[in-house]
């Protein structure tokens, strides 16, 4: 089942069962993904869906910073549970583990032994962690790599 399937499956569920959360959260979800289908005039893969995923995880835990900021636990609760939401529908994270031995077969790979390098490096290792492991995350880790 794709990813855009499982989620108007979702949004069907959340409409029986109720849930107005739930079916608001996966409806803005949906809503995203036919935004980005109409902007290319065709249907979407999975990697492009899991993308827009991403993205709308990613305005929730902005949401989140600023209720912390404004002191708005209220509001830091609604993004946290939105969050989770939809979080079901992204594959599963790397653990740092699994993404140090990435980065340490890529850089083997490509023979990158200075920062320079550094371009080679993450040109093999983001296909691999796309939609798993957070982009910031593994640029960091791959300059320490190569830094010493």
């Amino acid at each position: 089942m794709s990813k855009k399937a499982e989620l108007e499956a979702a949004l069907k569920e959340a409409m029986k069962a109720n849930d107005t959360v739930r079916k608001n959260t996966v409806r803005g979800a949906l809503a995203a993904v036919k935004e980005a289908e109409v902007a290319k005039r065709g249907e979407l893969d999975d990697a492009a869906v899991i993308s827009i995923l991403q993205k709308e995880l990613k305005s929730r835990q902005e949401a989140m910073a600023e209720g912390e900021k404004a002191s708005r636990p209220d509001l830091v609760e609604a993004a946290k549970h939105e969050a989770g939401l939809l979080e079901a529908f992204l594959p599963a994270g790397l653990s740092a583990a699994e993404i140090e031995a990435i980065v340490t077969a890529a850089i083997a790979e490509s023979g990158a032994s200075a920062p320079s390098d550094m371009g080679k490096v993450m040109k093999l290792v983001l296909p691999q962690v796309q939609g798993r492991a957070d982009g910031g995350q593994v640029s960091a880790l791959v300059k320490a790599k190569l830094q010493g």
